[in-house]
């Protein structure tokens, strides 16, 4: 049976907008067992709602989710402020929001296994935050109140669990921020004073019961002790196992699965703020529909109809759940009354074995393109059941009547032309420039939603023993042989792609920069140009493009001058075609754990202008866990050759100017240590390396240099997070701050989201020198952002600054320093 989506975007009033779009199940399993089913049915019975608090993909207790969502069967979300964007990525190149949309995708991943629901403000994760006070600084701490308040109104929990303190310590900046904000939330969520603009939005007023800490030890005053394991009432599993399998969702933080017990598991909780618990943590709350008026009765029926389910005929049930769909029904709605409504109907759905499939036979659609789609229909059980009709809001409907035969498949086709107004496929987050800590979004109602509203959703209304019965879906594009169906996107009917994220530019100089243009259609023509900052110069103006098949390419030139003074800026391709203006890339992520994801951003290309030299021409780079290295290399002039370790000898790398060691290269490459005895020989003999920063755990080779070198055993926040943080040049006439680029304060300026990590903890002060010192507000400064050693003839450098950010940024005194650090010796 296919994933029960309420569509809560396209036709509908915006207070039922806000009445469905809480909830919403992260997606449901494959078509359910009996077993399940009979658990759900156990869930319907349980009127309990709990909100879990944290910073980031990763912070949620997933055994404290499993226990709550499928042993006790309560309504479980997860609210993650942010979208984990300023991580590191295990597996691959995304970063910065192509990494949050990748981890969007794991914690949904993740919510599938444990049976949670998932939500998120609008903070962005800009990086390591050693404060509270920094990350509410940079974040709009009124804005992330407002987004959790709408979601405790719109989920609406009994109790609030924050997994972090809200008093500082030496934990996240983030971490602290999240309970802090979490805790505000919860005192503002039940004042109707409180963001009234939420109010006018159909959303009401909503007064948690408590809100509590996950955490605190053993014997401390008013712990309240919750026993989390035992085992799944239908895979038999424990509950650390199901916790442990989605933990192991989160693989771009290199997690993967781990033995899990199946013992006894406690969880501690303290009380933040609200009524007091002595024995359970929902003491006090009543657990039952007997709670909500007219639903003493709800309760009753309830219990007998899971009493008496049969395993063997979930079926048999289907009069006893209709009875309780028509008295659900004539109680007055709320969040959660609605919730329980599409819970019973979902189960409606499962007992009479009732499926439906909306497919369409292309992945993607172009704005303005008929579009036939498919729709297929089938009953598994004897109890009667007729589709009247078959509805995409917004396009049209298909009505029928026709009474399903148990077994057969009842076959449908609609075929519609998509608007020329519909919105590409892009996340919804992404849609706008976004502040330094916050994403920016222009519709409301889809704030704290995981993901995207799908662009085609569809509605199946059946008629069974003569109540309603609506089960909603959306359109999925065929995939290739083999793979699985996916989200069917809306796309451009070109995708523009420059070679290069960034273009570096003496002041005054031009270079030619290459467009290519991507044909998703046959017969794409139009005209290409390209939008310049003021002062910079394109010609021609414009140029025409024309291509004839679908998948072709064609790749325009253009000369770029840059103004004559410095300068920064972006250039945005665009393609104007039969009077729409289309300027979008095509950037996908592929991972076997997580759905296809398609990107649409802007097609821009970062410029900069400055003065800047180099010394070398070729240069070598071993890759890490992904940077774009490569991509700067290429722009301070370099030939760049690609190495593996076998390439780290003398005689290979004697022909290159320099060698570049990736971004954790030392914590990814099980083919470094063995080869490093090649790589310090090269440095004897007149060699130049740069090594990027590694991590302090999971490393792979314990030497990180020729001559000791350790990033292990210091401070866990050696790093300065601070990107404006004050630089003092501890060696001003060092070679590697005056050849062939004097560098200064200036060229410190600019810079995004930190100015390194992972700084090494001690070295050798006979052998290394640090040249830079720098720190976050009221710490001691660092020394060792950058260590110069000399080897032999030639230099070994270690930095833990973050190039790997300022380069594709076109942070022109990063681009200063680093050709400084390739030009040692020459």
């Amino acid at each position: 049976m296919r994933a029960f989506r309420r569509p809560w975007w396209l036709g509908i009033s915006l207070a039922l907008l806000t009445a469905l779009a809480w909830g919403e199940p992260c997606a449901a399993a494959p078509e359910p067992s009996p077993a399940t089913l009979r658990e759900e049915l156990r869930s319907f019975g349980t009127y309990v709602t709990v909100l879990h608090v944290a910073a980031h993909p990763d912070d949620e207790n997933t055994q404290l989710i499993t226990y709550l969502a499928r042993g006790r069967g309560y309504r479980m979300g997860y609210l993650s402020l942010t979208r984990g964007d300023g991580g590191q990525n295990e597996i691959g190149p995304e970063f910065s929001e192509r990494l949050g949309v990748a981890r969007t995708q794991e914690l949904l991943a993740a919510r599938r296994i444990d049976g949670g629901r998932q939500f998120f403000s609008r903070a962005l994760d800009f990086g390591f935050s050693k404060s509270v006070d920094e990350t509410l600084a940079i974040w709009d701490r009124q804005q992330v109140v407002a987004d959790v308040v709408r979601v405790i109104r719109g989920f609406r929990p009994d109790l609030i669990i924050t997994r972090f303190s809200p008093e500082p310590s030496g934990t996240h900046g983030h971490h602290t921020a999240s309970a802090v904000l979490a805790l505000e939330a919860f005192k503002q969520a039940g004042d109707p004073k409180a963001f009234p603009e939420q109010l006018r939005e159909g959303l009401t007023p909503w007064q948690p019961t408590r809100i509590l800490q996950n955490g605190g030890r053993d014997g401390d005053p008013g712990i309240v002790a919750l026993q989390a394991g035992g085992k799944d009432a239908v895979t038999g599993e424990s509950f650390q196992a199901i916790a442990m399998r989605s933990r192991a969702q989160h693989r771009t933080q290199g997690f993967g699965m781990r033995p899990a017990g199946d013992g006894p598991w406690r969880e501690n909780f303290r009380l933040l703020a609200g009524a007091p618990a002595t024995n359970d943590i929902v003491d006090g709350i009543e657990t039952t529909w007997v709670r909500v008026p007219g639903g003493a009765e709800i309760a009753r029926l309830s219990g007998e109809a899971l009493a008496k389910f049969d395993l063997n005929d979930p079926a048999a049930s289907v009069p006893a759940l209709l009875d309780l769909k028509k008295r659900v029904a004539g109680l007055p709605s709320d969040p959660v009354v609605a919730d329980k409504r599409r819970q019973l109907d979902h189960l409606l759905q499962g007992c009479l074995g009732l499926t439906v499939q909306s497919t369409a036979s292309v992945t993607d659609v172009v704005p303005g393109q008929k579009l036939k789609i498919q729709s297929r229909t089938s009953v598994g059980s004897a109890v009667p059941v007729r589709l009247m009709r078959t509805r995409i809001p917004g396009l049209g409907e298909m009505k029928s009547g026709a009474e399903l035969k148990r077994g057969a498949v009842a076959a449908g086709e609609m075929t519609f032309k998509v608007s020329k107004s519909t919105p590409l496929s892009q996340p919804y987050w992404l849609r706008q420039e976004p502040t330094t800590g916050m994403f920016r979004v222009s519709e409301s109602g889809w704030i704290g939603q995981p993901e995207s509203p799908s662009a085609f959703p569809v509605e199946y209304e059946f008629q069974v023993a003569g109540q309603k019965l609506v089960v909603t879906d959306e359109v999925m594009g065929a995939g290739d042989a083999g793979k699985p169906s996916r989200r069917l996107d809306v796309i451009s009917p070109v995708a523009l792609r420059f070679k290069s994220g960034v273009a570096i530019f003496g002041p005054g100089t031009g270079k030619s920069i290459e467009v290519e243009v991507a044909a998703a259609r046959s017969d794409a023509s139009g005209i290409l140009r390209l939008e310049a900052p003021s002062g910079w110069n394109v010609t021609p103006t414009k140029q025409p493009f024309s291509i004839a098949r679908a998948g072709d390419t064609a790749k325009l030139a253009f000369v770029v001058t840059a103004p004559p003074t410095p300068s920064v800026g972006g250039l945005v391709a665009v393609a104007d075609m039969g009077g729409t203006r289309y300027s979008n890339q095509r950037v996908e992520i592929n991972y076997p754990h997580i759905p296809f994801q398609l990107l649409q951003p802007p097609a821009r290309l970062k410029v900069a202008a400055f003065e800047i030299s180099t010394c070398g021409k070729s240069a070598g780079y071993l890759p890490g866990a992904g940077d774009d290295t490569t991509e700067a290399l290429e722009q301070l002039g370099y030939k760049v050759t690609r190495l593996t370790g076998a390439d780290l000898t003398p005689e290979k790398l004697h022909d290159l100017d320099a060698v570049v060691i990736g971004v954790r290269a030392f914590n990814e490459r099980d083919d470094l240590a063995p080869n490093l005895a090649g790589l310090f020989a090269y440095v004897e003999g007149g060699g130049n390396v740069l090594v990027q920063y590694n991590r302090p755990t999971g490393l792979k080779a314990r030497r990180l240099g020729p001559y000791d070198l350790s990033i292990e055993g210091g401070a866990p926040q050696q790093r300065v997070t601070d990107e404006n943080s004050p630089v003092s040049l501890l060696e001003p006439e060092n070679a590697a701050l005056t050849t062939p680029n004097r560098i200064g304060p200036l060229d410190f300026a600019g810079w995004v989201q930190e100015r390194g990590a992972y700084f090494p903890s001690s070295w050798d002060p006979a052998h290394y020198t640090p040249i830079l010192a720098m720190n976050d507000p009221g710490e001691a400064p660092l020394k060792s952002g950058i260590l110069i050693a000399r080897h032999g003839r030639g230099y070994y450098v270690y930095t833990g600054i973050a190039f790997f950010r300022q380069l594709p940024a076109g942070v022109p005194g990063a681009y200063r320093l680093f050709a400084n650090l390739l030009s040692l010796g020459k």
